[in-house]
């Protein structure tokens, strides 16, 4: 596999990682009791980004090198997906 295969899968994993840990964690202004003039009261108090994106980061190192690791040791391979999906049957 290329690096730049693999650059390209770390990049969407982190994205759909990211959109899964945002909602972690959050109260709503309105929820805290301190609604800023002009801003939506749904709008998070304390969106606390930098941790999220730490953990986005960490969880997605994970995921990404343990398939890469899987398919260095031959456990996974394309072939194996496209009949577990159905696309090219035996």
């Amino acid at each position: 596999m290329a690096w730049t295969t693999l650059v390209g899968i770390y990049v969407i994993v982190w994205w759909i990682v990211l959109f899964a840990v945002l909602p972690f964690g959050v109260r709503a202004q309105q929820e805290s009791g301190e609604v800023v003039p002009g801003s939506d009261p749904g709008a998070p108090a304390v969106p606390r980004l930098l941790v999220k994106l730490l953990w986005t980061t960490i969880v997605t190192t994970i995921i990404v090198f343990s398939f890469y690791g899987a398919y260095l040791g031959n456990l996974i391979d394309l072939e194996s997906f496209s009949t577990l999906w159905g696309l090219f049957p035996r």
